[in-house]
């Protein structure tokens, strides 16, 4: 990790970079991409699954004999494990359902709003380099808590044609059958466009590489709703002098390792810290698993020594995190002063992983600084807010006029006329 100082919170966009790909490249191969889907449908998905996977499908919808059998694959623990993860996301967003809502606003005019689920969505679980499974989960569970009607997920196959059981299981406990082997870009537009295996849904929801992402901006532009811009993880961590090194260096592995695209940055106003910590990092870089991709993903990220712990929390505030870790003293006061980041992590014992996981909040989170407008998944992501309104002889009485003055100086007489009738049958 390289070390910085004295970063303003003007220059952090400069000095804390996002890596990315060449865009124009990028938008032109996913729009290709798109294009050959829409046009071609399910041959158009299969000749990209042998290109980019290097697999050539028969077919590319899961039965239902290999959900039915994919328990059988995994170890009784990791079932375990899952259900608990599945109880406490459930609980978390099951306390999110709004009541309806209806106010009298003058007497006679009553306004309304209602939540009802959107029909159909697409789910994309990715399953590249690690079959993240827990996104079926932290996806499937407000979805089905919501009520939507039709749940289609998309992920991508292994070298032998294959999803990962542990993607199966967890999509049969929380009601998924429709499952297909495609994953990247192909993926996102066939849930766009629809094509003979896949069906077409309103609105489209996962994380991804920037594959995905680009997918999703660009088929969001053409009338299909995104959850978010939610591209490669990221986290920040703000620690003081009395963080233990092994924590924090633990939680910016756990993001390193998603892959080389990610972002790690560590903020901190003590400097001895900061060399403990990548010392830390060194050592328990040995043991893991996924280190070569973790080297690739530290190589450039930042470590910034700031002045106060007030200064730390201006740059994450200005950065906009996916993550962001809290390892200090008073964690709970520093956290009092976020006001931009996906999803915030308080005290030396509130792992990330714990979100990504099982403690019940969502992991499908704003990215690349998107956490500056929108919100992470929860179940408002799978409603839509309709209004209702009713008005009453009495109501438009008392109502009508003052739209009557509205539309006329606007210049809108059919406005002003369909209250004007009224009046007038009023009147007689």
């Amino acid at each position: 990790m390289e070390i910085l100082r004295k970063i303003k919170p003007e220059n952090i966009e400069d000095q804390l970079k996002r890596p990315e790909l060449d865009i124009d490249y990028l938008t032109g191969s996913v729009r290709n991409i798109l294009q050959r889907v829409k046009t071609s449908g399910d041959a158009a998905l299969q000749e990209l699954t042998e290109q980019f996977d290097k697999i050539k499908l028969k077919h590319l919808i899961v039965d239902n004999n290999e959900i039915e059998l994919a328990g059988e694959k995994i170890s009784e623990e990791l079932k375990a494990a899952i259900l608990q993860a599945k109880a406490n996301i459930e609980k978390f967003h099951s306390a999110q359902k709004r009541t309806p809502l209806s106010i009298e606003t003058m007497p006679g005019v009553t306004c309304m709003r209602k939540s009802v689920p959107i029909e159909k969505v697409g789910l994309y679980i990715p399953g590249g380099t690690a079959p993240l499974f827990s996104t079926v989960l932290m996806l499937g569970i407000p979805a089905q808590i919501a009520g939507c009607k039709e749940v289609v997920v998309c992920t991508p196959p292994d070298k032998n044609g294959n999803i990962h059981p542990a993607i199966l299981y967890t999509a049969s406990i929380v009601g998924i059958s429709t499952i297909i082997k495609i994953g990247g870009a192909q993926a996102v537009a066939a849930m766009a466009y629809g094509t003979e295996s896949v069906p077409k849904v309103n609105k489209i929801f996962g994380p991804g590489n920037q594959y995905v992402t680009k997918a999703k901006q660009l088929v969001n532009m053409e009338g299909t709703a995104i959850d978010m811009p939610a591209g490669p993880s990221e986290v920040v961590v703000i620690a003081d002098n009395t963080a233990d090194p092994a924590f924090v260096a633990a939680d910016l592995l756990s993001q390193a390792e998603h892959g080389e695209d990610s972002q790690v940055v560590l903020f901190s106003d003590s400097e001895e810290l900061v060399m403990k910590v990548l010392n830390e990092i060194e050592i328990q870089l040995n043991d893991l698993p996924r280190a070569d991709v973790a080297k690739k993903c530290l190589a450039q990220s930042k470590a910034v020594i700031a002045e106060t712990l007030d200064e730390c929390m201006a740059l994450s505030n200005t950065y906009a995190p996916e993550h962001l870790i809290i390892n200090c003293t008073n964690a709970e006061i520093i956290a009092d002063k976020v006001t931009q980041a996906g999803s915030v992590f308080i005290g030396a014992y509130t792992p990330e992983s714990a979100g990504d996981y099982a403690s019940g909040t969502n992991h499908t989170l704003p990215t690349n600084g998107a956490a500056q407008a929108y919100s992470g998944v929860s179940l408002d992501s799978f409603m839509k807010e309709i209004t209702f309104q009713k008005i009453s002889k009495k109501g438009i009485s008392v109502l009508g006029p003052i739209v009557e003055t509205m539309a006329e100086a606007e210049g809108l007489g059919a406005h002003k006329n369909a209250v004007s009738i009224r009046l007038k049958s009023i009147r007689k």
